[in-house]
């Protein structure tokens, strides 16, 4: 074993979420090191959207909250961020989809989101690009973009001394400890698992699974979007527990390149590029946007989400270990509910009462059982 290194708090995982972490507990004193494996993640293959959520309550309330704390922070990152207050413009094929746009609307309301009903002849007033036979929208104006990656490495130095970053990967959880693959031995009285898949391997417990989703980006054209452009059918694919699925979402970034999703498939931990899904992807996109057959698509990716059994996010004490805290499955909302998650996690370590109701999301669920008194 190699003599090793103490702190407050260790956190392992340096994507968005285990940045946000780390950033949120060293804004309240602790010292913190943060654990990076030094590959990418989620985070530097997703969207890096900030978008209100309303499927169910509890990812209602998490999404909104923390999209009041990104808020209070985006006019101090740097432009390398990539922060756009561009807002989402939630798109209905047909009359019926009005009735959920409707819906969406006065949940949001009730969360204190500001959002308007559109009519098609508005839809195209704002977006010319889009088809014109959609039957019209919901527009959500406080929504926005980032770049996740960036996001991440900005919200470690913001925090200054307060975080130190240990290049290395996590190999074995022991009491108030990780050990490192190369024998060192971080030692704190917390512990913050961040770090999506490879948590199943630190806890030997199966507690997520993979959703795998292809993206493909295009040159850089002069700027043709205003929003982030979602349609209404969106959530039933983000949601689906099994099977394969498309939706359309298409970004414009502010490089004047046009950011095209979604896609989600299970049962797969291969991050090579499925054509037939990617083409059916392409394909929904086209549908909505038919300029897109005369744009040059220059890269296309994969990545895989970190998903929970029932969609929610594991934010809390492990049941067994009450040192241990879980921040993890957060699939395709890790960046919107990355500061939120971050808040609910300090909150809960430092035994202060949470801004919103965090039982929903409390890690015990999935072990059946009751937290320890921590």
């Amino acid at each position: 074993m190699v003599a090793g290194r103490c702190s407050e708090a260790i956190v392992v995982g340096a994507g968005i979420i285990g940045a946000a972490c780390a950033w949120r507990l060293a804004q309240e004193g602790h010292r913190v090191l943060l654990v990076d494996n030094q590959r990418p993640g989620a985070t530097a293959a997703g969207m890096g959207h900030l978008v209100c959520m309303d499927d169910n309550p509890a990812e209602l309330a998490l999404s909104a909250y923390s999209l009041q704390l990104w808020r209070d922070v985006v006019d101090r990152m740097p432009e390398s961020c990539a922060w756009r207050g561009c807002g989402t413009l939630w798109l209905a094929e047909r009359e019926d989809e009005m009735a959920i746009a409707e819906l969406k609307q006065r949940r949001m309301a009730e969360y204190g989101v500001l959002s308007e009903t559109l009519s098609a002849g508005q839809v195209t007033r704002l977006e010319p690009m889009l088809r014109p036979s959609l039957a019209g929208g919901l527009r959500v104006p406080g929504d926005g973009i980032v770049y996740a990656p960036n996001v991440a490495r900005w919200l470690q130095t913001d925090a200054g001394a307060a975080i130190s970053v240990i290049a290395g990967e996590a190999a074995i959880l022991e009491d108030q400890a990780v050990v490192l693959a190369s024998g060192e031995r971080l030692t704190a009285s917390v512990v913050v698992l961040a770090c999506g898949l490879q948590a199943d391997r630190l806890l030997a417990q199966p507690l997520l699974k993979a959703k795998k989703g292809h993206l493909a980006i295009t040159d850089r054209y002069p700027r043709q979007l205003r929003h982030q452009l979602v349609e209404l059918g969106y959530g039933a694919s983000a949601h689906a527990r099994n099977g394969t699925s498309v939706a359309f979402n298409v970004q414009a970034r502010p490089t004047g390149q046009l950011l095209i999703g979604s896609s989600r498939q299970f049962g797969t931990l291969d991050t090579d590029i499925d054509m037939p899904i990617l083409a059916a992807m392409l394909a929904r996109a086209q549908s909505f946007l038919p300029a897109l057959a005369q744009l040059n698509i220059i890269r296309c990716w994969t990545g895989l989400r970190a998903a929970s059994a029932d969609g929610l996010p594991l934010l809390g004490p492990h049941p067994q270990h009450s040192w241990l805290w879980l921040a993890l499955g957060h699939e395709g909302l890790g960046v919107t509910t990355a500061l939120g998650s971050a808040a609910l996690i300090a909150a809960q370590i430092q035994n202060h009462r949470p801004a919103i109701d965090d039982t929903p999301y409390l890690a015990a669920r999935m072990f059946g059982t009751e937290v320890l008194s921590v």
